[in-house]
């Protein structure tokens, strides 16, 4: 799978996706960090990434373009250590990958991964 991983997210997810054999790429890597949120989300669906975010409006982006992609990943932890969000990224790749494949919005928090299939209707 692709992935981009938003400034909210740790360089060091983006390394532990690398290490799985994951396509990843963080923003700041490529000096993106002031993009605006319409351009990530483009970018991502552009380039066929799931994007990897801690920003709640990329949830509101996607549901208002009414397209099956890009799929997100909204990670609304308390503990927004890298370990911690690997840790779910981790059950996401086992659980859901076809769910990613086929267009989602993902939040996780503390115990729970809420999914909502693209497009929203």
């Amino acid at each position: 799978m692709n992935f981009l991983a938003d400034m909210g997210i740790s360089p060091k997810t983006v390394a532990v996706l690398r290490t799985l054999g994951h396509d990843a790429t963080h923003l700041r890597e490529q000096g993106l960090e002031r993009l605006p949120d319409s351009v990530i989300l483009a970018k991502a669906l552009e380039e066929k990434r799931i994007l990897l975010t801690h920003d709640l409006g990329f949830g509101e982006l996607v549901a208002v373009s009414g397209g099956r992609l890009p799929s997100v990943i909204i990670f609304r932890l308390r503990n927004m250590h890298p370990d911690h969000v690997n840790h779910y990224l981790s059950h996401i790749l086992t659980h859901y990958s076809s769910e990613l494949t086929e267009g989602t919005i993902m939040s996780v928090t503390e115990g729970q991964i809420r999914l909502r299939a693209l497009p929203l209707g």
